[in-house]
């Protein structure tokens, strides 16, 4: 008895042992990116689709270098080798919206075996509006909402709208000496904010951007006619007054506007939480001792913005995951 059950139990741990082995039977997809920082992004949205059968295995772009990269990524040593077992998956940047103007943007918007963001870049989902209050929660232990997060950026796009579209003119038309994306991104910055008053900082960013309308106006009249068709094909891209912050430079947006309202909005959280403790506190050394207990949780709200993963529901996520059933009907 004592020996069949013994037989039993090794029995049992060699099959719990065997179940911990990757499937090897399942068939490999290989998805490259552009650098570590995709590999995140991409692992958590193409794991959702693994199966008894195939599995998605993201990796960076080169086997003998360091070098990485979109060009790398989608053409380097993948060559012509994109298909069933071997895709790209890159940040859409302005190749989505400049719609086949080069070699990349037509390779983008039309090659099923590459994946892109359709937002600029991943920074654009981890600054994704109706996330932002969770990052501060996070980041703060404080779920008290501050400023609606959603509201704002939707008002820090209807006044910046108008300059893009400019902007993606500009790409489109080659000419980027007059008008480039940094350029841009200068023009659309947050200046400091105020937490009791961030409508002064959305005010001077209108002022700017009115004022730079207003000398390319002047500059090239003939091209607001055009301007107005593009606002049309943007529409149908899915691009909005309401969402442009997800299609400007990601990096510009999370360093020189989302971190420049977080920041303050997490500084005046913390110190809401520190007085909180001051006041419930019956002597000193608890007092020291919560105050130490709450530091020590706390995470810079940078860190929880770079892990930040609540941007599912974006409507540009989920024409990623369309992108993605698509794909797997041709395996």
């Amino acid at each position: 008895m004592a020996k069949k059950l013994t037989e039993n139990v090794s029995s049992l741990y060699i099959e719990a042992s065997n179940n911990l082995r990757p499937k090897t039977a399942r068939r490999r997809i290989v998805a490259y990116v552009e650098s570590y920082d995709d590999v995140s992004f991409w692992s958590h949205l193409l794991s959702e689709y693994n199966t008894d059968k195939y599995y998605f295995q993201v990796m960076l772009p080169s086997k003998t270098s360091l070098a990485k990269g979109k060009k790398v990524a989608m053409m380097n040593e993948l060559g012509q080798g994109l298909g069933q077992h071997m895709i790209a998956c890159v940040d859409s940047d302005y190749d989505y919206l400049i719609q086949g103007m080069t070699a990349t943007s037509k390779r983008i918007i039309h090659s099923p075996y590459v994946l892109h963001t359709y937002a600029y870049a991943i920074e654009n989902y981890q600054c994704y509006a109706e996330s932002l209050h969770g990052v501060c929660v996070q980041s703060t232990l404080n779920d008290r909402a501050m400023i609606d997060f959603a509201a704002f950026f939707g008002l820090y796009s209807r006044i910046i709208y108008p300059l893009f579209v400019w902007n993606i003119w500009f790409y489109r038309k080659h000419i980027l000496s007059v008008f480039s994306m940094q350029d841009f991104c200068r023009v659309v910055r947050l200046d400091p904010i105020s937490v009791q008053h961030p409508e002064d900082a959305l005010e001077q960013l209108r002022v700017r951007v009115e004022k730079k309308i207003h000398w390319l106006s002047r500059r090239y009249p003939a091209a607001i006619d055009e301007l107005e068709r593009m606002k049309d094909e943007f529409a149908g891209l899915g691009v909005s007054p309401e969402n442009t912050y997800m299609y400007i430079q990601g990096h510009h947006l999370k360093e020189q506007v989302v971190l420049k309202l977080l920041t303050p909005v997490c500084v005046r959280l913390r110190r809401e939480r520190e007085l909180e403790i001051r006041n419930l506190a019956c002597h000193a050394q608890q007092y020291r001792n919560e105050l130490t207990a709450y530091h020590h949780s706390l995470q810079s709200v940078e860190s929880v913005l770079r892990k930040n993963t609540n941007y599912e529901d974006a409507p540009t996520y989920k024409m990623i995951q369309r992108d993605v059933e698509r794909l797997l009907k041709l395996l």
